[in-house]
């Protein structure tokens, strides 16, 4: 199949062209390589993707409209995984003209694309920042979520709304992904994981919010990866027991589906720490602070859905997610300390 991966020189993008290749998928892969962290980083992601005789990528802005008309008229690609997005929830509360420009335009001009060129099935990523204010656990995708408590959670769930209005109109099949916390090696910089690394090593402080309270349903990347596929090899397709008066807010009577990608293991933020301070074999400092503004305090997925849809089983514990990490940011950035 020929496939579109936006965002493929992202942290999520890269793993997943990677997967699609290795399978003998042939990708484009489309990026910004905007500077919201070290552009050096996707640039290293892109260098291993070009490798494969099977990846072509475009550098493209996602707001370009008549350049992705182009792109779906020229191409005509199979299917869609559409994970370019402006990130980040603080950012968004500093930045918010372009988190539309990027997650609510940005969308638009894909799913146009997805709709004029006879694209099989569109995959999104949504977030599970959408449940916002909800404070049931686990985050369960029959929930409302209605209550965004950051600019980036409700241009998420716009994409999730313009989807459904795409798959009512057009018979377009969509899949939007509820990501939780996802980590790994070539992570983003701004990431927990990514942050406590660099300043334990650097004996720095690491600045711990919510006074360490939080819980975080830590989602291993590879696992996360091989869930994309698998969803986007499962059409979406209507819900023969969806009843319009009791709507199930994760299907419909028409081809739409929302679920949450995570682990179901939520790990406290102390013992998250604790697993990066064993692998480095240095003790952190840390400097505990309050809740941020747009934070929710603990997320938690349930991804029954997912694992009786399409078989999604995440299964690399914490400890191993976290070590491989470690391991490839000392090869990264050359830091080879000892104890």
């Amino acid at each position: 199949m020929k496939i579109l991966v936006t965002g493929a020189a992202g942290f999520i993008g890269f793993y997943v062209s990677q997967g699609l290749l290795e399978r003998g998928d042939e990708v484009v892969g489309l990026d910004n390589l905007n500077d919201y962290y070290d552009p050096r980083l996707k640039m290293a992601r892109l260098e291993i993707l070009q490798r494969h005789k099977g990846f072509r990528f475009v550098k493209l802005d996602l707001v370009n409209r008549g350049a992705i008309e182009v792109l779906f008229t020229t191409e005509k690609f199979s299917r869609v995984i559409h994970l370019a997005a402006q990130a980040g929830v603080r950012n968004s509360i500093e930045n918010p003209h372009i988190y539309v420009d990027s997650n609510v335009t940005g969308f638009l001009h894909i799913i146009e694309g997805c709709r004029h060129n006879d694209v099989e099935h569109l995959v999104y990523a949504s977030t599970s920042s959408v449940y916002g204010a909800n404070t049931h656990m686990p985050f369960a995708v029959e929930q409302n979520v209605d209550h965004p408590l950051s600019l980036y959670a409700a241009t998420k769930k716009a994409n999730e709304l313009m989807a459904h209005c795409y798959s009512s109109l057009y018979g377009l099949p969509t899949t939007g992904l509820r990501f939780f916390t996802v980590y790994g090696p070539w992570g983003r910089p701004d990431m927990a994981l990514f942050l406590f690394t660099a300043n334990i090593l650097a004996r720095k402080p690491v600045d711990v919010f919510n006074y360490g309270k939080h819980k975080r349903d830590f989602t291993y990347v590879g696992d996360i990866a091989k869930g994309v596929i698998a969803a986007l090899d499962h059409d979406a397709s209507p819900d023969p027991h969806w009843n319009s008066d009791a709507p199930n807010p994760s299907t419909s009577r028409v081809p739409y589906r929302v679920y949450n990608i995570g682990n179901q293991r939520p790990v406290e933020l102390m013992r998250y720490i604790e697993v990066i301070e064993d692998c480095l074999g240095r003790k952190a400092q840390i400097n505990l602070l309050p809740l941020q503004a747009g934070d929710v305090p603990d997320t938690v997925a349930d991804v029954e859905s997912l694992v009786r849809d399409v078989g999604y089983r995440p299964n690399t514990p914490v400890e191993e997610g976290v070590k491989r990490f470690v391991e490839w940011y000392r090869e990264y950035y050359q830091v080879h300390t000892a104890h």
